[in-house]
């Protein structure tokens, strides 16, 4: 048996969640007439505090879809230099829509407003610099070990984008992992910007799906930008009846994941060796370990932890990470643990 910590895209449908599925009423969800994908359409609204969403097939798609709501060929996205818009979605900005991804630095995954101004024309009418046309944020954010905005700072840096005329767009493909480190619901977060993206897989535990919510407006013409895209989908109320099953039942025990990637940290920090965890840096369900040696590698690791039986993703070369989800609870942890024990000795250092 093998502990799968690569990710919590692993999540398997639960047999509720698959019941929820092969009982939904559907219906040709393009022509607008799936009641089940209407009704989680709608839920989400709700949830978010937003006027509308929209169920797409990933993240990947409702990201793209809302950044070519926000901006067009020739201008600028300020985005976090390891947003995972630009490091891990293709390049979709620049290739889909011709977009100037203008990435900043920040602690955390976070960039401030005066990081941003820096980087803002001195003159708006300058022809020889592209338009800058909105803020990205990620939420939480991956790249850093799943940390989460602050409310205060997601706050400020949405009164200045308005006072700049630049709307705010959420990666919230970890949005309830967030509201759930926070203990607020999603729509606390979500008032803060003017688009949201979250996944409904990962470790909500549906199988397929993401959502994106907004103003109306937008909507509308993020439906048409979807077409373009491929991602309408006709009987989709099978994927949406299992996206209302997550967001009823799978929110409150994403606890257990955050509690079991906690505990994973304290745990890797015990052993040390060709790792090195800092487990006061983990508040969600991400564990980014360091490599120690100068001659060792993530992929080297990851290779080795496999062979143990300990499935973990080489994130770049000098990065381990570890996500936790439903697939592996608190004594499988410990036994992971163990494995991994064996192999994180000093080599490499």
């Amino acid at each position: 048996m093998a502990f799968e910590l690569r990710s919590d895209t692993f999540t398997r449908p639960t047999a509720q969640v698959r019941a929820a599925m092969a009982q939904a009423t559907v219906g040709d969800d393009v022509w607008g007439e799936d009641p089940t994908v209407t009704a989680l359409e709608e839920h989400v609204a709700a949830l978010t505090g937003k006027d509308a969403a929209l169920l797409v097939p990933s993240g990947t798609m409702g990201n793209a879809i809302a950044l070519r709501l926000h901006a067009g060929q020739g201008d600028r996205v300020f985005v976090h230099e390891h947003a995972h818009i630009v490091e891990h979605e293709g390049g979709g900005p620049a290739a889909l829509w011709g977009i100037d991804a203008h990435r900043l630095p920040g602690a955390d995954g976070r960039i401030a407003p005066a990081t941003i101004a820096l980087a803002l024309p001195q003159d708006p009418d300058d022809v020889h610099l592209s338009r800058p046309r909105l803020i990205c944020v990620e939420n939480s954010h991956m790249y850093s070990g799943g940390r989460v905005w602050p409310l205060a700072d997601l706050a400020a840096l949405a009164q200045w984008g308005r006072a700049h005329d630049l709307p705010l767009h959420m990666d919230g493909a970890r949005l309830f992992n967030a509201a759930v480190a926070l203990d607020v619901p999603v729509a606390a977060i979500a008032e803060h910007v003017d688009t949201v993206q979250f996944c409904l897989s990962k470790g909500l535990g549906a199988p397929v799906g993401s959502m994106l919510a907004g103003p109306a407006g937008l909507m509308t013409g993020a439906r048409r930008v979807r077409k373009l895209l491929g991602g309408g989908m006709r009987q989709a109320g099978v994927l949406a009846a299992a996206g209302l099953h997550v967001l009823e039942h799978h929110v409150a025990r994403l606890a257990d994941d955050h509690a079991n990637a906690s505990r994973l940290a304290r745990g890797l920090a015990q052993i040390g060796g060709r790792l090195s965890v800092d487990p006061g840096r983990v508040e969600t369900n991400i564990v980014c370990a360091g490599v120690t040696g100068a001659a060792d590698s993530a992929l080297a690791i990851t290779s080795d932890l496999a062979g143990a039986g300990v499935l973990a993703d080489a994130l770049d070369h000098r990065i381990v990470r570890f996500v936790t989800s439903m697939e592996i609870d608190a004594q499988g942890i410990d036994a992971a643990l163990e494995r991994a024990a064996t192999v994180l000795g000093g080599r490499g250092a």
